[in-house]
């Protein structure tokens, strides 16, 4: 099970970091990734991070601004969202796999149930 949080207001340029914590199982071998879903759009594919925390892949959209990290040892990743955007504004959603990570949605197995990132103008 996958818990996202940290999810908030906050204006043009803020930041904030959304974690989402693992429970019943251990997440260490797989892909943890987040994606994002705006009102009356597809989910889409923003960062992705291997089990060693060492290969990441990002969504055009967010390169240079957002930063996706995990710790194995407290069986969490963290997504620092820095200089954010009214475009930003969406619910965020973690996800896990085996193997590596995909921005393909259906390819992952776990989702946490979301957390709700508005920037305002």
């Amino acid at each position: 099970q996958l818990q996202a949080y940290g999810g908030g207001l906050v204006q043009a340029g803020g930041s904030l970091r959304l974690s989402c914590a693992a429970s019943g199982r251990t997440f260490n071998s797989f892909s943890l990734a987040w994606f994002r879903q705006a009102p009356g759009k597809e989910r889409e594919f923003v960062a992705t991070i291997g089990w060693g925390g060492g290969s990441t892949s990002y969504a055009d959209s967010v390169k240079g601004r957002f930063t996706i990290s995990r710790d194995n040892a407290k069986n969490t990743v963290y997504l620092q969202m820095n200089s954010l955007k009214p475009e930003d504004t969406a619910v965020y959603y973690c996800a896990s796999k085996g193997g590596e990570g995909t921005v393909e949605p259906s390819r992952y197995d776990y989702w946490g149930q979301g957390t709700l990132v508005t920037v305002s103008s």
